[in-house]
C-alpha cells in the first residue's frame, strides 16, 4: 500500500477527483481497513461520478464495515433501479438483509441478483460470504 499511496502523490491535483483516482484510494484505505477514509472516498466517488455504480456499492460496503447497515441497506436500496446490470447491488442487499435479521427480504435480493448474473456465479459467492451464512442451507435451491 505504501508503493501505491506513492504513486498517487504524483497525481497532478486538478485529477485527484478523478472517479479513476477516488477509486484507487478506496482500494487502499480498504486494505488499511480505514473505513471511514474509505467512506469518505466512496462518498466522494458517487458524487463526482453518479452514474458509476461503484461510488455506491463502495460507500454502503464501508458503512457496513462501521456496523452501519441499516444505512448502508438505505442507501444502497435508493440506487438500486439505476443499475439493473449490476449484480454486485442486490447481492449486497441480500447481504445486509440478512444481517439484520431480514432472511426472507435477503432471500428475494438473492433472487434478483441472479437475475442480473447466473445461479452458479451468486451461488459461489453466497457459500463463501458470512454475511449470508444464515441462508447457507437453503442455497441448494436458489433458482
Amino acid at each position: 500500500m505504501a508503493e501505491s499511496r506513492h504513486e498517487l502523490s504524483f497525481v497532478a491535483a486538478w485529477h485527484r477527483e478523478h472517479p479513476d483516482v477516488l477509486e484507487i484510494w478506496w482500494k487502499i484505505f480498504a486494505e488499511e481497513k480505514d473505513w471511514p477514509a474509505a467512506l469518505a472516498s466512496a462518498e466522494r466517488l458517487a458524487t463526482v461520478a453518479p452514474e458509476r455504480d461503484t461510488g455506491w456499492v463502495e460507500q454502503a460496503f464501508a458503512l457496513h464495515e462501521l456496523r452501519r447497515t441499516p444505512e448502508a441497506y438505505e442507501r444502497l436500496a435508493r440506487v438500486v433501479e439505476q443499475f439493473p446490470k449490476a449484480y454486485v447491488i442486490p447481492y449486497n442487499l441480500a447481504c445486509y438483509q440478512c444481517q439484520m435479521g431480514q432472511r426472507e427480504e435477503a432471500w428475494r435480493w438473492l433472487k434478483r441478483a441472479v437475475k442480473a448474473a447466473d445461479v452458479p456465479t451468486i451461488r459461489a459467492m453466497a457459500m463463501q460470504d458470512p454475511d449470508l451464512a444464515p441462508l447457507r442451507d437453503e442455497l441448494a435451491r436458489l433458482k
